[in-house]
């Protein structure tokens, strides 16, 4: 990683008691703001899109798993039980 080619990222407009959270998520995990909304920014980049997950999805080999009958049947058993 190059320090000197990264780009710059400003937020604007973010209220202060959203900061202030951020701040305090930082502490906890030792780490300066910028380094701790880094690592949160790295987190959210690798997660894939809803596109990249359909696809995933539709790649599955779904052979052997549960029915769509057998999971509606599980998901009324489990509401009618609440």
């Amino acid at each position: 990683m190059h320090t000197c080619s990264m780009p710059l990222v400003q937020v604007r407009d973010v209220p202060q008691s959203t900061v202030d959270g951020l701040k305090a998520r930082a502490v906890e995990r030792g780490l300066t703001l910028t380094a701790y909304l880094r690592a949160e920014l790295d987190q959210l980049a690798a997660r894939p899109t809803h596109a990249e997950m359909i696809e995933r999805l539709q790649g599955r080999d779904r052979r052997g798993g549960p029915t769509t009958s057998d999971t509606v049947a599980e998901i009324r058993r489990l509401r009618d039980s609440s």
